[in-house]
């Protein structure tokens, strides 16, 4: 995790208004929402450049043989499957797709149109007035009409993870690879900003990670790179934001979109705010969003720029407001842990022990370093002795009988 970071306006992480709404407020939260505004108009260039790309044109012919699901069927395939990342009949993956269903697959029930053929007695109408025809009595002749009663029925579909066979083309990269700066930090900060607890669990098939509709949770899959962690959990962050059905009103407005418009949305979101802590998801996000756009127009990010922009916005301030809380919390703790061993840091009381031990053993070298009584008494004894020596000396004294009490 790099680049730039916009300042926090407090230690209180809380939702603060988007770039657009805040022309009255500081001059930073305006320059961080531009910042999105820019990064957002580099993704849209960007997915322009992959749409011209052959690669790009194999895949959308397949792709274009995949159904566009109701937002009925949406839900009932995520409560099923939560994974699910392309869903197709057991015959469509064998005719369109060269794939087969693998044995013991569970069947994701979904609803199909069965309307059928009915009879029934209406008034005629004169098809060139379009007025009721009336008989001599003046009231409305009867004719029997064939019309199309709306009906649906059960289906299975299976996901592209229960098959095998033809492996479909692909843009872009499968999965990101990379270290992230301070990840540990951005982690715990990504981890506090979210609403919805968050889980690694073992994915079946592709799926990287998805956000549960009906239980409000999302899901990692274990053991990908730190880059490809924080971009897919970032994705689900934003379907959890934007597209929950646990939002009132507003979260049933936005169930009224699209699958694609859906994961245009949180992708651009994921992509934006990746990009502003300087992880750069392009060889992913690029083709992820192309995948989901039904032409090189991109009606589907145009129409979602402001709400992409806005909650990747909102999300930056929440995420910036807790790594701040994260470093500040690391600088206090920093200059204890330098004075604290390892295991007297996860151990109060040993620590005072040791503590305890360390003056005993100051004051015993204290003790053990003073001259012992014998000897003082022997350096005094020494001193009386010399003394008479010295007075003899210096008043001139035999020097025979000097030297033999000295040898003496």
């Amino acid at each position: 995790m790099s680049g730039d970071k916009t300042q926090k306006k407090s230690s209180v992480c809380g939702r603060e208004p988007s770039g657009n709404k805040n022309a009255g407020g500081s001059s930073k939260a305006g320059a961080g929402y531009e910042r999105v505004k820019a990064i957002t108009e580099q993704l849209e260039n960007g997915i322009r450049d992959l749409f011209e790309s052959e690669q790009y044109k194999k895949w959308l012919t397949v792709m274009g043989r995949f159904h566009d699901y109701s937002l009925n069927n949406t839900i009932l395939i995520c409560s099923q499957r939560p994974d699910a990342t392309l869903v197709a009949g057991y015959h469509d993956w064998q005719k369109k797709f060269g794939r087969n269903v693998v044995k013991g697959a569970r069947a994701i029930k979904i609803l199909a149109p069965a309307p059928y053929k009915r009879k029934v007695e209406a008034d005629k109408v004169d098809p060139i007035t379009r007025k009721t025809v009336l008989d001599a009595d003046g009231n409305p002749e009867k004719e029997i009409r064939v019309i199309m009663q709306p009906a649906f029925r059960v289906i299975n579909v299976f996901d592209y993870q229960d098959t095998e066979g033809k492996p479909l083309p692909s843009v872009g990269v499968d999965e990101l690879t990379g270290e992230v700066k301070e990840y540990e930090q951005f982690f715990q900060a990504l981890k506090e900003s979210c609403p919805v607890p968050i889980g690694f669990e073992q994915i079946s098939g592709g799926a990287k990670g998805y956000f549960h509709l009906m239980e409000n949770r999302i899901a990692l899959q274990e053991g990908m790179s730190q880059i490809q962690t924080v971009k897919t959990l970032i994705h689900e962050m934003a379907h959890q934001k934007c597209h929950s059905i646990h939002q009132g009103k507003e979260g049933e407005e936005d169930m009224r979109l699209s699958r694609n418009s859906k994961e245009v949305e949180a992708e651009s979101v994921a992509y934006t705010i990746c990009q502003h802590y300087g992880i750069d998801t392009s060889d992913y996000s690029f083709a992820y969003i192309a995948g989901y756009s039904r032409n090189k127009e991109l009606p589907e990010l145009k129409a979602s720029l402001g709400r992409i922009r806005d909650a990747a916005s909102e999300m930056i301030h929440i995420i910036d407001c807790h790594l701040q809380e994260i470093h500040q919390k690391q600088a206090v703790e920093e200059p204890e842990d330098r004075m604290m061993d390892p295991y007297s840091k996860s151990n109060p009381i040993r620590a005072l022990e040791d503590q305890l031990e360390q003056n005993d053993n100051s004051f015993d070298g204290i003790l053990n370093n003073l001259p012992r009584p014998s000897v003082l008494e022997e350096l005094r004894n020494q001193q009386k002795n010399q003394q008479p020596e010295r007075k003899r000396e210096t008043s001139g004294p035999d020097f025979h009988e000097q030297e033999e009490r000295s040898l003496g």
